[in-house]
């Protein structure tokens, strides 16, 4: 329930799924925390360093902790994870001596993102998964709808519905295979000590880290400094944001065709409201919150790249950004998936529009099909360019058809009949290798899709 006497954080309450939610709150939060620090009291006991059965009675004496013990207490100590090993130092009897020795706070901080981030990414690779299984019927159910191909904000060629959104599965597919990517490099341990070296654990370092890292089943980084290299955490906001950027091109397409002059998508409206004071209004406003959380997006990647530049063996400038860059990175993306995984589900298609909107050029959009016509008739490709492009701009400017001024042209019909002509002015014959390019983009997700 929203605590309306506290300032106002919308993520708390607005964006973003429960699931998601849940992987950054307080609660989860210092659950990380003590499971690292349980870890890290297993290799102790691996290495000979701490007594067996310490790391069992550090996850009871944790049970009763709360998050609130450990923040009240910051507020004193300046410093999280200090309260939390002074805490569990003091509930932990003769094991407590042992909490966190040798290790440094970001042994806990780092390998405790790096488990959120595995969390988090299983998410959002589930719910990218199932858009593009979405997108993948929606395709296969347009292939034949057909419609104006659109470069420059202007009538071009034909193409179908399913050709458009095949593009966007194969983008879609290429971020899944960067979310793959950058999970093998960031979901990652970190378990090496002050300035990275594992001196204080003198030759046992490395079963230290084995150990730690084996129980909560993560790789360690080969070599770090006393935190784990920040050009992981700029890649990851990166890959995040280039998702996003891809869901806002969606989200900007469906905004431009669903302009009632267009008419050709709309955004499923059931019940909203579409504005306070103009009864019929429509408006795309899942779309256009979608493309408002990628420029939040966007803007965070600047701060993510700054964070790679600390100082020596580490400084503390890029902890306060990523308490605040993570978890508002992760909510935000969720919230872009729930929203258009419910667009598409939800899209409105008008095909009877599509193709309203074809015929307002009255054939022109053909005049490279002509021109390829002309060429194979004996004419040169610069003349037949030149010559189409003074008779679409002459049938334009005097409404006609395009079929119309073509056959009143000496130069056209001396090389093409009128059939042969009424042959080429068909939009569904100039589609050249559409429906191959949307399986090929289709098997190309199916495969991605199943390697990770």
């Amino acid at each position: 329930m929203l605590d309306l006497e506290s300032p106002v954080c919308v993520f708390e309450w607005r964006y973003g799924s429960e699931e998601m939610r849940r992987i950054f709150s307080l609660k989860s939060v210092v659950r990380r925390y003590i499971e690292v620090e349980k870890a890290i009291m297993r290799g102790l006991e691996k290495a000979g360093i701490a007594p067996r059965g310490c790391s069992e009675m550090l996850e009871k004496c944790a049970e009763d902790i709360a998050p609130r013990d450990i923040y009240e207490m910051e507020k004193v100590t300046g410093h999280d994870i200090a309260s939390l090993t002074y805490i569990l130092g003091e509930k932990c009897g003769e094991c407590g001596r042992y909490v966190h020795l040798g290790a440094t706070s970001y042994d806990v901080v780092d390998t405790a993102w790096a488990l959120a981030f595995r969390e988090a990414l299983r998410v959002v690779k589930k719910k990218l998964r199932r858009l593009i299984e979405i997108l993948t019927e929606l395709t296969k159910e347009h292939a034949d709808t057909l419609m104006v191909g659109r470069t420059h904000g202007q009538h071009a060629l034909p193409i179908t519905l399913g050709f458009k959104l095949a593009n966007y599965i194969y983008e879609f597919s290429r971020s899944y295979e960067r979310l793959c990517g950058v999970e093998k490099r960031v979901v990652k341990g970190k378990i090496s000590g002050a300035v990275g070296t594992m001196a204080a654990w003198r030759d046992k370092g490395l079963i230290v880290e084995e150990e730690a890292l084996r129980y909560l089943g993560l790789e360690p980084h080969t070599i770090t400094t006393q935190i784990a290299p920040r050009d992981g955490f700029a890649e990851l906001a990166a890959v995040l944001a280039i998702l996003g950027s891809q869901l806002d091109r969606l989200a900007v397409e469906i905004r431009e065709l669903s302009r009632p002059e267009i008419g050709e998508l709309v955004e499923g409206g059931g019940k909203r409201v579409g504005s306070s004071t103009m009864p019929h209004k429509r408006n795309p406003v899942r779309c256009e919150r979608l493309s408002g959380l990628a420029k939040l997006l966007r803007s965070m990647v600047s701060g993510a790249f700054e964070n790679i530049v600390l100082w020596h063996e580490r400084d503390l400038s890029n902890s306060s950004f990523e308490r605040v860059l993570i978890p508002h990175m992760f909510l935000a993306l969720d919230q872009m998936l729930e929203d258009m995984t419910w667009v598409v589900s939800n899209l409105q298609v008008f095909p009877q529009n599509m193709f309203r909107n074809l015929e307002l050029s009255r054939g022109v959009i053909l005049s490279e099909a002509v021109m390829v016509k002309l060429v194979e008739k004996g004419m040169a490709r610069h003349q037949a360019h030149k010559l189409l492009m003074e008779l679409s701009r002459r049938a334009l400017d005097e409404g006609k058809s395009f079929f119309e001024v073509l056959r009143s042209s000496p130069e056209i019909t001396r090389l093409l009949s009128e059939d042969e002509l009424k042959g080429v002015l068909r939009y569904e014959k100039y589609l050249g290798s559409t429906k191959a390019l949307i399986n090929r983009a289709l098997e190309y997700a199916a495969a991605t899709l199943s390697r990770c």
